[in-house]
């Protein structure tokens, strides 16, 4: 039950923005409750046994690190760090009737070298290096401004001072400036992925929905970065409870909010537990459910499109490309199906309403660059993670009715693994671990299973489409809670989960931000 009757600040969701908002205003000395629905904190960043009887804390949901802002690791005196990746990402292939692949990492001079064998010559390394260096540019003067009031879209454009790089990736489809940069249909797709991570979209589509995700992948930290969060998602999510706890905001989990209800000055939180006062309440939740507790319309449907499998085997699969090892092609971001075209192939049969033939899909194993997420006889006996993620996999693919979904989902598994067998010189199914009940160490969850579970709108891991991070109006508005991009339709009610503009990602920015705005209004 909550402690008081009133509090300065109600946050709904016990996400990692929404702790982030709690820490910062309890620490400025603001009475702050935080009502969360689950039976524990952590929203989508959390660390999980998922198999029984099995010492493995898997990032059941998201699972690594770029957008979080150093500055609120510091701020919040969070014990929380990442690690860096030695590898970026290796990507098989057949060339010839042979396996090879392009492992990016390792060094420039190993990272060239891949090139030239892959593609034959040197154009695409140089390619990759100023495409990159471009971006690398991009992030230094987009990042820092995410903890910033919202910029308009010509104070954004004047900040990156690059008209050429405005062009290529504020104003036309990605796709074009991929295909005037690159040649090789591999390295083609290996940029596109960022573009599509949970985003069904084209490399031209007119939305420019994919630019707006492949901007965010690449600016993280100002420097693109995805690092690995050492002890799992949970250990972040962990540390920003303790860190508001301890400067003073109350938490109750099992508690869902039905209601709010303000008059502008002041507003009731109605929860399982009763009714509570608030002079301002941030909503660590999607549009959709912000929508249900103000008993507004809702805004457009969101659709997720992405298939997360969490996987624990006894041993890493060789792989037909013998020149590379394993623990440095899982160590990054293994990439399966995602050349251009394939990427282009799947999603038109995902739009027209069937799985993809072959499914493309990204692998990582957390446990070659953070070993502590495994008990130590899992250490000592060689096991390791594996995190897919799966791109193309759009709710529309699957029903509400249990076992068709169950069906489709299993499906759609089936051919993911497939394809990643084609790329390895043993089955994965021979290499998967076995819990206590001697089932095989792996979950699927679809983007149904998502906004079951999480409440994602149509599974969607950024709440809505992605917005640039730029005020679309002249000005952001004359309130603090519009100049931090937070504002909703009532005046004492601010957005701070993932559908504010510059959320997505584990980020901690919409907390933030409407942590500032409630301070600056005073």
């Amino acid at each position: 039950m909550p402690e008081r009757t009133s509090y300065d600040a109600v946050i709904v969701g016990g996400g990692h923005n929404g702790l982030v908002a709690a820490a910062y205003l309890a620490r400025a000395g603001r009475s702050v409750l935080v009502l969360e629905r689950l039976d524990h904190t952590g929203g989508a960043a959390v660390s999980t046994r998922a198999f029984t009887g099995i010492d493995a804390r898997l990032s059941r949901y998201s699972y690594l690190v770029s957008l979080l802002p150093p500055k609120i690791v510091q701020d919040l005196g969070l014990r929380f760090a990442v690690r860096k990746r030695t590898v970026s990402s290796y990507t098989p292939a057949v060339r010839d009737g042979r396996p090879t692949g392009l492992l990016v990492g390792g060094g420039e001079a190993r990272t060239r070298t891949a090139f030239a064998e892959l593609t034959g010559s040197e154009r695409e390394f140089t390619a990759w290096q100023r495409f990159y260096g471009t971006t690398a540019r991009l992030a230094e003067r987009v990042f820092p401004t995410l903890t910033e009031p919202l910029p308009t879209r010509a104070e954004l454009r004047a900040r990156i001072d690059d008209d050429a790089t405005w062009d290529a990736l504020f104003e036309r489809p990605l796709g074009e400036v991929v295909e005037e940069t690159f040649a090789d249909d591999l390295v083609r797709g290996v940029v596109l992925t960022d573009a599509l991570i949970g985003t069904f979209a084209t490399a031209h589509d007119e939305s420019l929905r994919q630019n707006r995700c492949f901007l965010y992948h690449v600016i993280g930290g100002g420097t693109g970065d995805w690092d690995v969060p050492i002890g799992g998602m949970g250990a972040l999510t962990d540390a920003l409870a303790d860190a508001a706890r301890r400067a003073g905001a109350e938490i109750v989990t099992d508690c869902a909010v039905t209601g709010i209800a303000t008059d502008g000055r002041t507003a009731e939180v109605t929860c399982d537990q009763g009714t509570v006062g608030a002079r301002r309440v941030l909503v660590n939740a999607a549009p959709r459910e912000l929508a249900r507790l103000l008993g507004e319309e809702p805004p457009p449907p969101a659709e997720g499109a992405q298939l997360k499998v969490n996987m624990l085997l006894t041993r890493l699969p060789r792989l037909r490309d013998t020149r590379v090892d394993p623990r440095e092609a899982f160590s990054g971001t293994f990439h399966i199906a995602e050349g251009y075209r394939q990427l282009e192939d799947a999603y038109q049969q995902a739009a027209s309403g069937g799985l993809p033939a072959s499914p493309p899909s990204e692998i990582y194993c957390h446990s070659l660059t953070d070993p502590s997420i495994l008990g130590a006889d899992l250490v000592r006996q060689g096991y390791q993670t594996l995190t897919l993620f799966g791109l193309h996999a759009p709710a529309r693919l699957f029903t509400a009715d249990t076992a068709d979904h169950a069906a489709t989902r299993d499906r759609l598994l089936a051919a993911t693994l497939a394809e990643l067998d084609t790329h390895l010189a043993e089955p994965l199914a021979d290499c998967l671990a076995h819990d206590a009940d001697g089932r095989p160490c792996i979950e699927a969850r679809s983007p149904l299973d998502l906004d079951r579970e999480l409440g994602l709108p149509g599974g969607n891991i950024f709440h809505r489409d992605l917005a640039f991070p730029y005020a679309e109006a002249e000005a952001p508005g004359d309130t603090a809670a519009a100049r931090w991009g937070v504002a909703t339709t009532r005046p004492n009610v601010l957005l701070c989960g993932a559908g504010a503009p510059r959320g997505g990602g584990v980020s901690g920015i919409p907390g933030h931000n409407a942590a500032m705005a409630v301070l600056e209004e005073g």
